[in-house]
């Protein structure tokens, strides 16, 4: 005589090389336009920053002109302190690779980073570790700045969750705008984890 589990794995045996027919699932693009608008407007929602400041520079010997950028950046924080860069071309006072224990970017003052997508739907940036280099220069930074080409904002997260960067990434965030609570009598406060501050960059095409 089987027994019941013995019946359910001879089911399960049976049943599991039978296709099955999943219907298909819409994206809703059309109703997020990928736009720096419709990011920019969203972001700001999530207490974000969206600098379009960069989209009209101009610029020598490329779309994007890192020196240039990289002064427009110091410029933002005039108290200075510690930058510290994940982007090429961009110079920071600490120098941080794959091999950097978390705890050396703990006083960061400005950490700057390049998006590999943002999401129009809800202000969000994406990143791994191959954009931070440091995962935690994401949290551990006073603030962070976030450069993202404009061509690379998806319309929303169905698109985005389609993404290979998902299943190749070992580590992985969606970041909108800065950390935040209204635990304490209601009160908004930002930065209360993390980041103080999140701006984003838009960069031409």
């Amino acid at each position: 005589m089987m027994s019941d589990r013995d019946e359910i794995l001879r089911a399960v045996r049976n049943h599991a090389l039978t296709p099955v027919t999943r219907p298909a699932l819409p994206d809703f693009a059309e109703l997020y336009p990928a736009t720096p608008e419709a990011f920019g407007a969203s972001l700001a929602i999530m207490g974000g920053i969206w600098d379009e400041s960069r989209l009209n520079a101009p610029t020598e010997g490329g779309p994007t002109d890192y020196a240039a950028l990289s002064d427009y950046i110091r410029g933002l924080f005039p108290a200075g302190g510690i930058f510290c860069s994940a982007v090429e071309g961009i110079k920071g006072d600490l120098s941080i690779g794959p091999d950097t224990p978390a705890g050396a970017v703990n006083l960061v003052d400005v950490g700057i980073v390049q998006a590999r997508f943002g999401v129009a739907e809800t202000g969000s940036i994406w990143l791994s570790e191959a954009e931070c280099r440091v995962n935690a220069l994401g949290y551990l930074a006073q603030h962070l700045v976030v450069l993202l080409p404009v061509a690379d904002i998806v319309p929303n997260l169905h698109i985005a969750y389609q993404r290979e960067e998902f299943l190749t990434a070992r580590y992985s965030v969606l970041m909108s705008g800065p950390s935040a609570t209204a635990d304490i009598e209601g009160v908004l406060i930002r930065g209360a984890q993390g980041v103080r501050s999140l701006r984003v960059i838009g960069l031409p095409a």
